[in-house]
């Protein structure tokens, strides 16, 4: 009875969809970021010069809409290379390769910010979903699913220790009205902040959250509790 009010509510698609990244990608791969890029720093001292920046940064769009090419998502944002490979077994594949690419983002002075990003795929998923008559998701569900992933996944990772540090959710979204570069803008921000906490610049007045990024504590105000999935915790996570 109670596997059949999920299905019905489909509280359990976006908590597996965020169980699934975390188990079977984010926790293979994020223990060995700050490795690899260690290792590019080292080949290119000028390039990553702020090691809080040393992190995947995972853009989570609310919307679900997710570009395979980041260029074309904002020219502001250009691949420079990829980071060294990860290579291991994987259910029967043999050598398979993870890998991450870095990019240089251009901010309003011409200045290039360096950092490794990509789009959580999961999303993908929920976006292909909303577009297929036979999972019955209609785009309200859509959002609402999307913010119970990114809420989920904040907390698996919050609770994993082998990922710490290693990670930046940056969670937005989309303006109304198309922006030529807002998604450059929105991960400039979280790489200031970065910089921010690293050199402890303090000002008089802090840096004001930008408009579309969403905290989990918003999210939380915007989801039904009796909608989630019962936490597997009893400490905090």
């Amino acid at each position: 009875e109670v596997s059949e009010m999920s299905e019905r509510s489909k509280q359990n698609v976006a908590h597996g969809l965020a169980w699934s990244y975390y188990v079977g990608y984010l926790k293979i791969v994020l223990p060995r970021v700050k490795k690899s890029m260690e290792e590019f720093s080292s080949a290119n001292p000028n390039l990553l010069a702020c090691r809080k920046t040393w992190k995947l940064h995972i853009l989570i769009p609310l919307s679900c809409d997710v570009y395979d090419d980041l260029e074309k998502a904002d020219s502001n944002i250009q691949y420079l290379t990829d980071l060294s490979e990860t290579t291991m077994a994987r259910a029967g594949t043999k050598k398979r390769v993870y890998k991450h690419s870095l990019y240089a983002v251009r901010d309003e002075e011409n200045q290039l910010w360096h950092c490794a990003v990509e789009y959580a795929t999961p999303l993908q998923s929920l976006y292909a979903m909303s577009q297929d008559e036979c999972a019955a998701f209609s785009r309200e569900e859509r959002l609402e699913q999307a913010k119970l992933f990114y809420r989920t996944l904040e907390e698996i990772l919050q609770g994993s220790k082998e990922c710490a540090g290693t990670y930046r959710l940056i969670a937005y979204e989309e303006p109304g009205e198309a922006e030529t570069h807002f998604l450059s803008r929105e991960i400039l921000w979280h790489l200031r902040q970065q910089h921010h906490e690293e050199f402890a610049v303090h000002e008089e007045t802090p840096p004001l959250t930008p408009s579309t990024a969403l905290d989990s504590a918003e999210l939380n105000l915007q989801i039904s509790m009796s909608d989630l999935p019962q936490p597997l915790r009893s400490d905090g996570f």
